[in-house]
């Protein structure tokens, strides 16, 4: 069974061109198999989600690499779940989850008011929240995922921090502008990471 570590979807870079984007364990083999020492040098594999550096330890055949990378990826699956907190007894079916809330006299008055009362009122203030943040949250990801990957690959081109500036302030135009002249495959993918970056809030 493949683990969700190894099926990430990834881009693989040697110096300013891209080479191969895919799943996480297909880009490895693919580079593994294909590249020699000096374009090793050069290599760097970035998450397509975070616009992170991904670290792969490349020593032996490719076997080796893939069994090293699954091994890793079912330990962190298997920490992750040891995290989880144990579920207790009391409505398992809809996972409720009971915590802890602090709230002035006041607020507690109006919840208790409420239709459903204030567990009801609750998860549906939460649920609104969630709906109306919802764009603003892909943007905030796709900004930060831009960023980790212009940092690493575009760090010293012209007008870098102009562009950054011009991601958080949510000008695409004048973003896009800034970038129109760096390495295709880079300036390209950096737009495609960008791409919920300048998108508005639903009115």
């Amino acid at each position: 069974m493949q683990t969700e570590l190894t099926q990430i979807s990834c881009t693989a870079f040697v110096g300013g061109k891209s080479i191969i984007k895919g799943t996480l364990q297909h880009v490895v083999a693919f580079v593994k198999d294909s590249l020699d020492d000096k374009e090793f040098a050069q290599l760097l594999i970035f998450n397509d989600l975070t616009g992170k550096p991904i670290d792969i330890d490349f020593r032996g055949k490719t076997a080796e690499v893939l069994q090293r990378l699954s091994n890793h990826a079912d330990h962190a699956s298997a920490e992750e779940e040891s995290k989880q907190p144990t579920r207790r007894v009391g409505r398992p079916k809809l996972g409720v989850v009971s915590g802890e809330v602090t709230l002035l006299p006041r607020h507690w008055d109006w919840l208790k008011s409420q239709p459903g009362g204030a567990s009801v009122t609750l998860r549906k203030l939460v649920d609104e929240a969630r709906r109306t943040g919802k764009n603003e949250s892909k943007a905030r990801a796709a900004q930060e995922a831009s960023y980790h990957f212009m940092t690493a690959m575009a760090g010293d081109f012209p007008q870098h921090e102009e562009a950054l500036r011009a991601l958080y302030a949510g000008n695409q135009d004048r973003f896009y502008q800034l970038i129109d002249d760096w390495a295709p495959d880079i300036r390209d993918h950096i737009k495609t990471l960008a791409e919920n970056a300048f998108i508005k809030e639903e009115t």
